[in-house]
Formats: C-alpha cells, sequence, structure tokens
C-alpha cells in the first residue's frame, strides 16, 4: 500500500466510526451519497453516477458525490450509514474489492464501480450480485457493520459470506455450503466463502441477516381490524 495524501481522522470508533478529512485548497475527495455529515461552507459538491443505467435499476450502481475545496483548504465530516467502524488504506496502482455499501470515501484518483460477481456467487452467498471494484492510487475509506479484523491469507481461508467486507486482487473464491444439507437447514450456518491465494481480507465481527434474524420475534404486532 502506498502513503497518505488526505490528513484525516477517525472518531468514535469501533461501533460508530465518524470520518474528518482535511481537502487542500481545489482538491477533491469523492463521498459515498448521503454519507456526508457537515462541510466547510467553501466546498463544492458534485453527483457522480457509476455503473450504468441497467445497473442502476437494480439498485447495483454506485452514487459517488465529488466534494472539491474552492480557493482554499477545507474540512468535510463524513457519516457512513451502518453502526460499525471505519478503515482507510492507501492504494499503489493496487485493486481492493468491496461488498456493496461498503464505499465510504476516496481519492480522486481511486477508481470506484461496480462489478458483475456472477448469479452463481451472489445469489447463493446470500449477498449482493456487484461487488464495488476499488482501483488506482490514492487514500480508500470503507466501513462494516461491527468491529473490523484484517486476515493476511497465504493458501487457503474459509469465511462466512456475511461476514466478508473487502479483500485485495489476486484473491480466487468459490462459493460453497458448510456441512450437508441438513447442516444448511439445522445448523444455523449457510454458505461460505473459500478463498484461495495470496493477499488480505477484512471482515466484520457482526453480520445484518443474523441481527434481522435476532430482532424479528419482537417486533410489534400489526394491529388488529375491528
Amino acid at each position: 500500500m502506498g502513503t497518505n495524501s488526505f490528513k484525516f481522522k477517525i472518531e468514535s470508533r469501533p461501533d460508530f466510526g465518524f470520518l474528518t478529512v482535511d481537502i487542500p485548497a481545489n482538491e477533491t475527495i469523492k463521498v459515498e451519497a448521503s454519507s456526508m455529515a457537515t462541510m466547510d461552507s467553501h466546498i463544492k459538491m458534485h453527483t457522480k453516477f457509476k455503473g450504468g443505467f441497467s445497473r442502476f435499476l437494480s439498485s447495483e450502481s454506485i452514487f459517488i458525490n465529488e466534494f472539491t475545496a474552492e480557493g482554499a483548504p477545507g474540512k468535510i465530516s463524513i457519516a457512513p450509514g451502518p453502526p460499525g467502524d471505519l478503515e482507510h488504506i492507501t492504494l499503489d496502482n493496487e485493486t481492493v474489492f468491496l461488498q456493496g455499501g461498503a464505499f465510504v470515501a476516496s481519492g480522486l484518483n481511486v477508481a470506484a464501480e461496480s462489478k458483475w460477481q456472477g448469479m452463481i456467487k451472489g445469489f447463493f452467498s446470500g449477498e449482493s450480485l456487484f461487488l464495488i471494484k476499488c482501483s488506482g492510487s490514492g487514500d480508500l475509506w470503507f466501513n462494516t457493520y461491527g468491529a473490523m479484523f484484517e486476515v493476511d491469507v497465504d493458501g487457503e481461508y474459509v469465511i462466512d459470506t456475511g461476514h466478508i467486507v473487502a479483500f485485495t486482487e489476486g484473491l480466487d473464491y468459490d462459493i460453497s455450503r458448510i456441512g450437508g444439507y441438513k447442516s444448511l437447514f439445522f445448523s444455523g450456518e449457510g454458505f461460505v466463502c473459500r478463498f484461495k491465494g495470496k493477499g488480505k481480507i477484512w471482515a466484520q465481527t457482526r453480520k445484518i441477516n443474523a441481527f434481522k434474524s435476532w430482532i424479528y420475534p419482537y417486533r410489534p404486532d400489526p394491529p388488529k381490524n375491528n
């Protein structure tokens, strides 16, 4: 990974990561749509649309706002949607793949685009059919649901699909069930991702589908019609 290009700080981690970035005069940062919390008044915003019209219809396009500090340095604060941690890496002509919704912000020289991961992999993983491919050089920030941990892979590694946040280019992966069909329906475990190769995985300590299952019995009863 390369060197930092923006000064920044991450506060309130790992529960509610909150990012503040110093933008030099006349420079631009790319931010996930609706994630800007505060900014200096002279910072100007432009919206970019990544992914194409067909992916827009399937909600897999990436809406990215570009914020430029016109004429003077400025500060912008960014609050991702999910409660959890934030991670920063600096790409040096490298590529990292993010799960849908994990992208938070990047430098202007990091290209972010949706990438089809295949019907089979996406359908059976229970996650998005698309990944976000981030490539180039510069700062990249992404977020998790829950805390984050890193795994250096040199060979093989197995991880539940719902815990994957990001992984580096060069890692191959396949989706498979853990155990037999009886395990699939009665063990509480589902599909896993089997990585092979050499690289790094960023994972989250919680997964949203498990939280949905946990909270479902406590949902309010619908009103009864008299």
